[in-house]
């Protein structure tokens, strides 16, 4: 139930496996997997825990498998490639937490043995202009070389187009409820019928919560909203410029097509409203100008919005419901849909 990256994805491997799979979908507007910035790159988070790193690097150790696997099957493009990435303080305030997320992803990668020291290493100010051209004057960067990135719309595109190839079934919709007997859900009801399963697997993005009311239990997600530009700069040639992370929780995601991705907001208690407001946009523009003040001509192509299953403490919901036979849960992975998705 869902057909997002995470229902895709699961969908995908599950054909693969041999399964009769029904995808069911009613493609919400608004759903997290159109509108991800797609980076890949868990050895410069200095924010979620150690279990979210972890798995994050599992992860994204795993798209290299998946994304020759879709080649094989002719899925078609994914848009993943490694781009590199930076990690910047543009102002000498930001110093302070640029010190301690050095600390802290120098020190683990010291602890862990990798990334090796050719791969992630700290870089000076010109050395980050040279890369990134529109940045603006530097207190402090690190650049981690095979960071990667992925467009979330056409990863999702290639899966379902494996995935059909291989007898995946999809069917537009909303389930209305779930169908339980003694203890086991047997399926769910689609308007109006009852369609019989083995197993369910719920993979509703933010919307996932509404069958936690069924199963007797709470499923801790809400909407995040989250709005991202995508900007031009004609004659620009971007394919070589690496990700940008700053520290008021924004970053930029260049693409070949002399266009990069800028974003994005945070937005607790949005509701389901995925559309673009004044201040988000103000937001998103203005910490881009702030960190790359040459990004200032740049045409605006495209806002796009996504609503993100945001969990109470950032970490997705995974796995059967105890209590109740023939369900999973495979939600809740807030900003970070596109980096654990595939994988989970």
């Amino acid at each position: 139930v869902g057909g997002g990256i995470v229902g895709m994805s699961t969908a995908y491997h599950l054909v693969c496996a041999g399964a009769n799979t029904l995808l069911i979908d009613r493609e919400d507007r608004g759903r997290a997997t159109d509108a991800g910035a797609g980076i890949l790159s868990p050895e410069t988070n200095s924010r979620d825990p150690d279990a979210w790193f972890d798995f994050a690097v599992a992860a994204v150790g795993y798209y290299p498998t998946l994304v020759q696997r879709l080649q094989e099957d002719q899925g078609g493009d994914t848009g993943y490639a490694r781009c590199g990435q930076i990690v910047v303080a543009v102002s000498e305030d930001e110093f302070a937490l640029f010190d301690r997320a050095r600390s802290l992803i120098l020190g683990r990668q010291e602890r862990r043995g990798l990334p090796s020291l050719d791969d992630l290493y700290e870089i000076s100010g010109s050395e980050a202009r040279e890369l990134f051209p529109p940045l603006a004057p530097i207190y402090g960067a690190l650049y981690y070389r095979n960071a990667a990135r992925v467009d979330g719309r056409l990863l999702n595109r290639a899966l379902r187009q494996a995935a059909e190839q291989r007898g995946l079934r999809i069917q537009p919709g909303s389930v209305e409820r779930l169908v339980m007997q003694s203890g086991a859900v047997t399926g769910v009801v689609l308007a109006g019928a009852t369609l019989s399963a083995g197993t369910v697997v719920i993979a509703g993005g933010a919307w996932s919560q509404a069958f936690g009311n069924q199963l007797g239990i709470e499923i801790p997600i809400a909407p995040q909203r989250g709005q991202i530009i995508h900007l031009g700069l004609p004659e620009t040639d971007t394919a070589a410029w690496p990700m940008i992370s700053a520290f008021r929780g924004h970053y930029m995601v260049p693409w070949p097509d002399s266009r990069v991705a800028v974003g994005a907001t945070r937005e607790a208690g949005a509701g389901f409203h995925p559309h673009t407001t004044a201040a988000g946009i103000q937001e998103v523009l203005g910490e881009a100008l702030r960190v790359a003040p040459g990004m200032a001509p740049a045409e605006i192509r495209d806002i796009r919005v996504g609503l993100r299953p945001l969990t109470s403490d950032t970490m997705p919901v995974l796995g059967p419901v105890p209590g109740i036979e023939h369900i999973l849960l495979v939600t809740g992975h807030g900003p970070t849909g596109l980096t654990l998705g595939p994988y989970s």
